[in-house]
Order: structure tokens, then sequence, then C-alpha cells
């Protein structure tokens, strides 16, 4: 294919991608969809369910996973037709946890399907003892929300109802589910009206083929990222504070083999499958590798293409391959440590183009209570932190985490939708690891209850294990998470997951959030650079609520 029409069909079908995030965002109800932007759209192959193209905007972990729960649905359903949806949050098929829901619909083209569209969301509340469902002592699936096995939510364009009931009846918030199923129908609906405009144009021939082109050019392209590495091999290690349950650390280990233009990502040294709920699902596994070497490498295209020179090695029954019932509410914390050790791992192979860790937790913190009039009302969000620093400079203050292009729920909407009261919003100063670069600062964030009592759940990382600095640079802060009890501020004990806090009026929950880890010896750091440090406070933890 000619190098224009492959670019004009890249970003068309790109475009698709996008204006399917833009549906919903712009349609979910619940802030953690339309806000923080926790979801993502793609097409995926007719047979494979292999990723060939993601929305921009979207979650990278989620297209990386949706390959595996598209491929789920095409197993089960192999007489889907025009018209159908199938909807499920089973982890272990399509990866993360409960709360994310997934919708995928066949684009039919000639009386077969040529490509398959996903969409995928965080729900607000999906059942279980925790509302919001990040409950960090479940020992089963059970204990985190009602799973929902890959089933006909629409046939034949026709809703079927009684599947809707069964979901609604799950959700402690059954308007707010119902209205993010309709945002994501609607995103389905454009992307399959958007194909069909794209394909009567150029013609499903000319389509496919530029789908096979862009996969090949993107495996082209790894492999000859992967042949300008030295051979060799190195091996890293991280750690998980605890499981939630026990206070022992995970190892998350990975040793690396590059030979040519193939590379090994071997994890067996990691740690067994747990009782807690930080343990992830294979799927999940490689689509977080996906997700850390789309950072380590940006110029290849984001497609399955990328993986098809990786061999990815996860040990049966372990941390990283969780099996039913196994609890895998917790995936963020364990899937952003695999990506700190090849971020570490990579900085020894690549040293030109290391990038420290980021702060490694996305701090979920849920919030639930009854209002005066008695309606039901469960706050859910996440927290930044520093990133890590890098060769072109310092660490991003207060970012995302790497698994995520979501955006921090802004106060006002956090305020206005719930009945807390924001009483510190701040970069947390001293928290970025010194280095030539400095990594990014923590934040500190302490919220303030309103209503007459409620109850706060807290599911983080980070309290035992800082994010790591490379090439020399040094540590971020440890994350902190503190509350006010009859006694004055308490701590959790197992750092930073506790549940079931009381919280009555006027009393405060806060979290600490770490800073990035540096880049570079600390004594490279320029003076100029140095003496802006201290003026903007950068050094001293003043405003740390230490």
């Amino acid at each position: 294919m000619d190098t224009v029409t492959l670019a004009v069909l890249k970003g068309r079908l790109e475009q698709i991608a996008d204006e399917m995030d833009a549906t919903l965002f712009r349609a979910a109800f619940n802030p953690t969809i339309a806000e923080a932007h926790d979801a993502c759209h793609g097409l995926y192959d007719r047979s494979s369910g292999a990723t060939l193209v993601q929305g921009k905007s979207g979650l990278p972990i989620f297209v990386g996973v949706m390959a595996f729960a598209t491929k789920a649905v095409i197993d089960k359903f192999p007489d889907a037709a025009a018209g159908d949806v199938f909807i499920f949050n089973d982890p272990y098929l399509g990866g993360t946890h409960l709360s994310d829901f997934r919708l995928i619909a066949p684009y039919m083209r000639d009386g077969r399907v040529f490509c398959w569209l996903g969409s995928v969301g965080h729900w607000h509340d999906v059942g279980g003892p925790v509302p919001g469902n990040y409950n960090p002592a479940a020992t089963e699936y059970f204990q985190e929300g009602v799973l929902i096995p890959p089933v006909r939510l629409m046939s034949g364009g026709k809703l079927n109802r009684d599947i809707l009931d069964i979901i609604q009846a799950a959700s402690r918030l059954p308007d707010v589910a119902y209205g993010d199923m309709q945002a994501q129908l609607s995103a389905l609906e454009l992307g399959l009206g958007r194909l069909d405009a794209l394909l009567d144009e150029y013609g499903g021939d000319t389509v496919a083929e530029a789908l096979d082109e862009l996969r090949a050019r993107a495996a082209a392209q790894m492999r000859a990222a992967i042949a300008a590495l030295p051979d060799g091999q190195w091996s890293q290690e991280d750690f998980l504070d605890n499981d939630g349950r026990t206070d022992v650390p995970l190892r998350i280990a990975v040793d690396i083999t590059k030979s040519g233009e193939s590379l090994t990502l071997d994890f067996s040294r990691s740690a067994p499958a747990c009782a807690g709920p930080v343990n992830i699902s294979r799927a999940t596994s490689v689509a977080s590798v996906y997700v850390a070497l789309k950072h380590l490498f940006p110029e290849v295209p984001a497609n399955s293409g990328v993986l098809d020179p990786i061999t990815v090695v996860v040990p049966d029954g372990s941390l990283l391959d969780a099996q039913r019932p196994r609890p895998v509410g917790g995936y963020t914390e364990t899937i952003l440590r695999v990506i700190d050790v090849l971020f570490s791992a990579f900085a020894r192979i690549r040293p030109d183009a290391a990038c420290a860790n980021a702060y490694g937790t996305i701090n979920a913190l849920s919030v639930t209570g009854q209002r005066a009039d008695g309606k039901r009302w469960v706050m859910f969000s996440f927290f930044g932190g520093g990133h890590g620093g890098n060769p072109e400079g310092d660490g991003l203050h207060h970012g995302n985490p790497p698994i995520a292009t979501a955006i921090i729920p802004p106060v006002e909407v956090m305020e206005a939708a719930y009945p807390v009261l924001y009483r510190q919003w701040a970069l947390r100063s001293g928290s970025g690891g010194a280095g030539a670069h400095r990594g990014g600062m923590g934040a500190i964030y302490e919220i303030e209850l309103l209503e007459e009592s409620a109850e706060a759940f807290v599911f983080a990382e980070r309290a035992r294990f800082a994010p790591k600095g490379v090439l020399g640079g040094g540590e971020g802060a440890l994350n902190r998470v503190s509350y006010q009890g009859e006694h004055g501020w308490e701590t959790p004990p197992l750092g930073s997951k506790v549940v079931g806090v009381p919280l009555r009026r006027g009393q405060r929950i806060r979290l600490e959030t770490p800073g990035g880890g540096g880049w570079g010896d600390p004594a490279d750091r320029t003076p100029a650079d140095a003496a802006r440090d201290a003026r903007l406070g950068y050094l001293s933890r003043e405003g740390d609520a230490s």
C-alpha cells in the first residue's frame, strides 16, 4: 500500500477510537469515567482479538487486556451477528478487576465479522462488601463485587432487559450503572457508524490491507528497536508492601534476555499467588509489559505487533497468573510494580533513555455513607504523585501513574458530587528523589467529611518500598495515609491499606503521596536548578503534614 493512503487510513481509524473515547467521557454518569477518563476504546482483530487500533485518550492498560477480552467473546459466541453487544467484567478472561465493564460488538461487513469494537469503563460500584469495590481485605473475588460472565446484552439491536436488571440489582448506584452502560453503548454505535462510512469510501479490502500493514510495521519497528540494544542478560526486582492481609512483602522480579531481534522477559522469580487482592491475571501481566514497552519505545505504533518479538514468561499459579477465585481488585498496584521493574532494568540496558520510577500507586480511596434524606452516596477517586526524573529533565509533579492517561478528578467536581470538603490539595515538599534531574513531587490531599457519619477505605502501595531512582538518583518519599480517630491522627497497621475507617462530621482523612525517583548523581545537579529548588520550597518538608 502506498504510504499516503496508509497514513490517511491510520489517521481515520485512530479518529474512530478517539471519537468513541470522547462520546463516553461526555455521556458517562460517574466522575471516574466522565472526569477521570478511566476507560478506553479500540478496534480488534476479527479472529484473534488482537489490538488493531487504540484511542489516544483511553487507558493503555485497558487496550492491552481488551485483546484477551475480545478473544473470550469470539470463542464463546461464534454466532455473533449484526446488532449484538456482549457485556462482562470477568477479570480472569479480560484482565483487570470487577469494576471494569467491557462491552464488545462485532462490526459486520458482507455477512461476516470484519473486526470487533470494544469499550471498557470503570463503573462506580458493582456490589460486594466495600462500596467502590477496592477491598484490601478480600480473599476471594466474591468479596470484591459481582462477576458477570460474557453474556449478550443486546441481540439484533434489542436490549436484553433481564441482563440489565441483574447488573443494576448488584450495584449500590443502579442509576449510575445504567447511565454508564448507555454511554458505552452510544460509543459503540458511533464507532460502527464511522466504520460504515470509512469502508464505504475505501472498500473493505483496502482497509483490511491497511490494518495488516500497520501491524506488520509495528512488529518490524519493534524488532529494529530491540536489535539496536546490546545482547545480554539483566535482572531487576522490587516489592509490593503486602497483600492487604499479612504484612509480608511480595517480590516482583524480571530476568531479561536480549538476543538479536528478540527479547525474553521472564517473571518466574516473582512471588507465588497471595491471599489478598494484589494478584493479577496472565492477561493483565502481558498487558503491563505492553504498556511498559510503549513507554520505552514510544516511536513504535500502538498495536499488537509490538509484542511479536517479545516472549513473556509468567509462572503458572503465581502472583502474576491469578486463577479464580483469587482476588484481583488491587491489580493497579501490581501492574505499576511490573512497569517499575522494567523501567529500572532498562535503565541499565539503555541508559540514554532511562526513566526513574514514578510514584507507583493509585491511592484508591472510597468514602461512603447516607445523606440526610437517606440516599446512599459512594465517593471513589484515585490520586496523583511524582513522576521519575529522566534524561530530558525533572519528573512531573503531581502526575498520573504510567498505566493511565486518566485525569485526577477535579476538586470542584468531587465537592459538588459528594458531602466532602478538600481542606488541602498541595504539592508535598521534599517528596521527589534527589538527582541530576530530580523526581517530581507527590501531593497532599486532606478531605473533611460534611455529613453526620461515613466509612473510608484505602487501597494503596509504596508505604514500605519507595520509588527507585536510576543512574545514581535517590528514592522518592514513601506513601503515607492517616485519618482522625477518637485519639487523634492514626495510621493503618498495613501501611496504606485499610478497611472501614469510621469518620464523623468534621473528621478528616489525609493522603501524602510518594514523589518520583531521581535520575543521575545528585552532585551533578546544576547550581541554578538547586537554587530554584530551594526558592520554590521543593527541598524542605514545609507543607508536609508530618
